[in-house]
């Protein structure tokens, strides 16, 4: 005779079915995966636009100018070299700094919503820069337009680390609320200033500019993102391991013989830093910073070692493509940047996010 069981208690009740244990992507497969992503997407970010260049024509003209060969007659060459070329590598740049700052900072704060902007330096930055275009500040300087940014850049981390570091606390809380607090002041003064403008064409420039551009990409601007961002990558891989020890919480990240407030202090100083170049060759652009780090972590972990190379990579691939996508996208006129990656990355994380509520008990 056969005995069927019958629940106890709770007959006919959902049960939450227990999480699946997802094992991370290989770190090599992902970053390999990446890297040959990143290629065809910065080829094809060459090739593409209002003059298609076919991509067997664009390595050609890239291998000549590289080899030292001088540029021969037409436009190919033109458009390749000094015009394509200079924006893709700073979109690659940029998209690379904007991961690996938006990782350092959710490290920092222990705030997987944080980013960039959060300590405030992009406000500085726009401040400077529009300062400069409206009012001509630094220009008796030689600044020139990176430089007032980079300039207001510095200004907001000076701001932020004075009113952070008041009675000698250096808190995540104490962190955050001082970069929200003089970012929204900067900004307040940067929307003033914008109203000054009386020429409607300078003010569509300016907030062109403030919504992330890098239509003004060319040679002579890539040295400083160019040495900013592998600099402050490598920095940054150095301390991986107590960026672990961090994240787990402060009294276990000292137990395990890390100097937290000085972790901090560095933290706080190469995110400022980075954010200032970063929006002072490229304007303000929103939301890489904060997505790029939450899909390569839900994909490889949450180990700095393998996290900070791959937000790298995967912050320059998307900026790369969303750079292509504002340039293509609507005949004759170029979106800003923060658009598009507001309307691609919004609809992403909601949905990643989602994924990984769900597979929370």
């Amino acid at each position: 005779m056969t005995v069927t069981d019958r629940p106890r208690s709770g007959a006919g009740r959902a049960t939450r079915p227990a999480p699946r244990t997802r094992r991370a992507v290989p770190t090599w497969v992902l970053g390999a995966l990446l890297v040959a992503g990143l290629l065809v997407a910065m080829t094809l970010a060459v090739s593409w636009g209002s003059s298609a260049i076919p991509p067997g024509q664009v390595w050609t003209v890239v291998a000549r100018r590289l080899s030292g060969e001088a540029p021969r007659p037409g436009t190919d060459d033109l458009i390749v070299w000094q015009l394509r070329v200079p924006r893709t590598l700073l979109a690659a740049l940029v998209g690379a700094g904007l991961g690996v700052v938006g990782t350092a900072v959710q490290a920092l704060v222990r705030n997987p919503l944080a980013d960039p902007q959060l300590l405030g330096v992009s406000g500085g930055a726009s401040l400077g820069a529009v300062g400069f275009i409206v009012l001509g500040v630094g220009g008796g300087a030689g600044l020139g337009l990176s430089g007032a940014a980079f300039a207001g850049a510095l200004l907001a981390f000076g701001l932020v680390w004075l009113v952070a570091r008041r009675g000698g606390a250096f808190s995540p809380l104490r962190l955050v609320l001082a970069g929200v607090a003089i970012g929204q002041l900067l900004t307040g003064l940067t929307s003033y200033l914008v109203l000054r403008v009386e020429d409607a064409q300078e003010t569509r420039g300016v907030l062109f500019w403030l919504m992330g551009s890098l239509g003004g990409a060319d040679w002579d601007g890539l040295w400083l993102p160019g040495i900013a961002v592998p600099a402050g990558l490598l920095a940054l891989q150095t301390r991986a391991r107590a960026l672990n020890a961090l994240v787990m919480g402060e009294e276990t990240a000292a137990s395990l013989g890390v100097a937290v407030g000085r972790l901090r202090r560095e933290l706080f100083v190469l995110t400022s830093l980075l954010t200032g170049v970063l929006v002072a060759v490229s304007g303000v652009i929103a939301f890489v910073g904060l997505m790029v780090p939450h899909v390569c972590r839900l994909l490889t972990g949450g180990d700095h070692r393998r996290l900070l190379p791959l937000s790298a990579l995967a912050g320059a691939l998307l900026l790369v493509v969303v750079d292509l996508a504002c340039r293509v996208a609507v005949d004759g006129q170029e979106l800003p940047v923060s658009v598009v990656t507001a309307v691609l990355g919004a609809p992403a994380l909601l949905f990643l996010l989602d994924r990984r509520l769900e597979r929370e008990p």
